[in-house]
């Protein structure tokens, strides 16, 4: 096993360049909105947003450029700009709860924008002072690889070391955003859902139906496998993390969607329809596997997630008590000299961190009285939101630390708040709107800082490994989540209103379905309401106590692992393969550690090329959509006429097997280009760009 090596960063301590100026801080602002507004429309469409990281990089890279800016610079623009998504994400997953849930009978600006504001802001704050108290231990651990972190660090880097290494990271961003494409035009299929129907297998058949029955769930259909998505961000994700971790996170796939499911759709039958809330209507193996995960295994994977967080905490409590005892010792004895602290080591004082978070938590305080129409309600809802969202807060930068942030499950975390805040609004009587109204709004502010912890923690990484000021970093975030929770409602506004103008319902519909506010709303009002399956919580709760007990790594991994898509998993499982076949054949070939180190670094190098790609691409063909909503009506009339938002169909019908081809095509791009810039063994090692 290699030793770790000795962190320095890209730009070293002792030099001074510029960083925090007024053009990095104004373009990163601008990026924030524009690319928080993109993200706001994708996760009410999508439920999924996408990592503005990446596009904030090389946006404020070429910018910054034209006038000369140090890499320092376009660190400040990305991490201001990038944490719009963010803040998006936390917004569209719990603000249109309130009013799907029939909680706001109004969402126009004289009486939502405040509510919506004043919870992002202070959800947003509070996940920047959360993660400040925290960054050390988490930044520092070298078990955790950071991979769109590495991949964003890759972009800034590039320009600044070498002709060579700027051709692998651009080539790959190139094919990335190619492929993703590609995928969007219908060139070929990037997913596949196949079912196994076994037809009828005599006791099992008269168990699920009778002979002949039109009903799905009588034919003996048996498991629902979907193959691994087309995705060069999910296949760079994987390689950058391992192989070890990859496979640790689709075990929790293949439990799912291999076992579970399986047993419960042939035992179950057509009882499963009394799981499914009443708009389940879709009644093909693929909907009714679909619903089977959604409403019965995914509260499973809660459960997990529940577990999964408190080991994760209980294993980190010496660092975090660590990390906590030191910021109560700074504020007691004072910050150091700025002159007599390296650059790289100055942060926000834990005094002035430890102040911000009294004031917000006084606010709450104010906020949720004021929400739920009761000071008793809105003081336990106030101390329930510190105590959970520190927690989640941190499990949320753990997690990206793991897996990136844009595959951290913060709504699996917000659900966890969700039971965890009801169930103690039932236990005080809380009942009625009131009490779905304190729900949801503790779950919009842990949902927002635990969105923004993980993020603000990938760029105090980010920093780590460039050499940036954390000091800095910290104050360019709060100025941007503050301009972010200021603006965010009015997309959320333009969307939500344009649909009701295009004959919709606005929020919840098929055209703006917003999935897991949805799903927060029902969850809320089952608990508080009295009707909600406490036994699958419990049942995943359990299933994490086992897997700890018989030494899983990470039981909040494999939790995750059932909670996300199955072709989300394979695709991240197969990037972990490609790394280990790379990582197999460069040993067996007796390659030195230097060749090895160059090999890591060009694999890393093209699969954050792969990553940042799509992402671009994905804000891009966002935009291009955005108009079938038609929240824009001056638009569509303008540049309708030329199919502007209409990406063409390639073909009717893709084919799969094309994507798998492609698949397999970024597989060996990935083994063969490393291993064919390995360098001779006497060449010296390359620098170390990773940590």
């Amino acid at each position: 096993m290699t030793p770790p090596r000795e962190h320095k960063p890209f730009v070293p301590p002792g030099i001074q360049m510029k960083e925090f100026t007024l053009r990095a801080v104004l373009l990163g602002l601008i990026m924030c909105v524009v690319l928080g507004a993109a993200n706001a429309y994708l996760g009410l469409r999508a439920g999924q947003t996408i990592a503005a990281t990446y596009p904030a990089a090389v946006i404020g890279m070429a910018v910054l450029r034209i006038f000369k800016g140090s890499i320092l610079e376009e660190n400040i623009a990305r991490t201001a700009g990038s944490i719009g998504e963010s803040v998006a994400a936390g917004a569209v997953f719990t603000i249109p709860a309130f009013v799907i849930s029939h909680s706001w009978m109004d969402f126009s600006p004289g009486t939502a924008y405040w509510k919506s504001t004043a919870l992002m802001m202070i959800g947003s704050v509070l996940g920047v002072l959360f993660v400040s108290l925290v960054r050390r231990v988490l930044v520092e651990d070298p078990d955790l690889p950071f991979p769109e972190s590495v991949a964003a660090s890759q972009i800034h880097k590039a320009g600044q070391v070498g002709a060579q290494a700027a051709k692998h990271l651009f080539y790959n961003m190139a094919l990335g955003a190619g492929i993703f494409l590609a995928g969007a035009f219908n060139f070929f299929a990037p997913d596949k859902d196949w079912f196994f129907n076994v037809g009828t297998l005599g006791r099992s058949a008269l168990r699920l139906g009778a002979p002949g029955s039109t009903n799905v769930l009588a034919t003996g259909g048996v498991t629902v496998f979907s193959g691994p998505t087309v995705s060069p961000a999910y296949i760079g994700v994987g390689y950058v993390i391992g192989p070890a971790l990859a496979s640790l996170n689709f075990s929790g796939s293949i439990i799912a969607w291999g076992l579970l499911i399986p047993l419960l759709m042939y035992f179950l039958g057509p009882q499963l329809k009394s799981f499914m809330p009443a708009n389940a209507t879709d009644e093909s193996w693929l909907g009714v596997a679909t619903n089977v995960w959604r409403f019965i295994v995914r509260p499973v994977a809660v459960g997990g997630m529940l577990t999964g967080a408190t080991y994760t905490l209980f294993k980190m409590r010496k660092s975090l008590g660590a990390g906590l005892a030191r910021a109560f010792h700074e504020m007691k004895a004072g910050a150091s000299p700025a002159e007599t602290t390296a650059r790289t080591e100055r942060y926000m004082s834990s005094r002035v961190v430890l102040f911000g978070i009294f004031v917000v938590f006084a606010l709450m305080i104010v906020l949720y009285s004021w929400l739920a129409h009761g000071a008793l309600a809105g003081t336990v809802a106030a101390i329930v939101m510190l105590v959970v969202g520190f927690c989640f807060a941190t499990v949320s930068g753990y997690l990206v630390g793991v897996i990136g942030s844009s595959n951290n499950p913060i709504s699996g975390l917000t659900l966890s708040t969700v039971i965890i805040a009801a169930l103690l609004m039932v236990a005080l009587g809380v009942r009625g709107s009131d009490g779905v109204i304190a729900v949801l709004g503790v779950a919009a502010v842990v949902c927002v800082s635990s969105a923004v912890a993980g993020e603000l923690l990938q760029d105090f990484k980010v920093g780590y490994i460039i050499g940036g000021t954390p000091r800095s970093i910290q104050i360019v975030e709060l100025m941007a989540v503050v301009v972010a929770s200021a603006v965010m409602y009015f997309p959320l506004l333009v969307l939500h209103q344009g649909n009701i103008n295009a004959g919709g319902i606005g929020f919840g519909d098929r055209l703006l379905p917003a999935p897991q506010a949805g799903l927060m709303a029902s969850l809320s009002q089952g608990i508080v309401g009295g009707d909600m399956a406490w036994p699958l919580i419990v049942a995943g709760i359990l299933m994490g106590v086992a897997m700890i007990m018989i030494g899983v790594k990470s039981p909040m991994l494999v939790a995750i692992g059932m909670y996300l898509p199955l072709g989300t998993t394979f695709a991240i499982f197969i990037g972990g393969m490609v790394r280990w076949v790379s990582d197999t054949i460069a040993r067996r070939r007796d390659m030195s550690e230097g060749q090895k180190m160059r090999i890591e670094s060009v694999g890393v190098l093209a699969a954050s090329g792969l990553i940042a790609g799509e992402a671009l691409m994905g804000i891009v063909t966002a935009t291009l959509n955005y108009y079938d909503i038609q929240t824009v009506p001056l638009l569509t009339r303008m540049f309708g006429f030329i199919g502007i938002g209409t990406l063409p169909d390639i073909f009717v019908h893709p084919s799969y097997v094309l994507g798998l081809i492609v698949l397999a095509l970024i597989a060996i791009t990935l083994i063969q280009v490393p291993l064919a810039n390995a360098g001779r063994p006497e060449d010296p090692p390359p620098p170390a760009v990773f940590m």
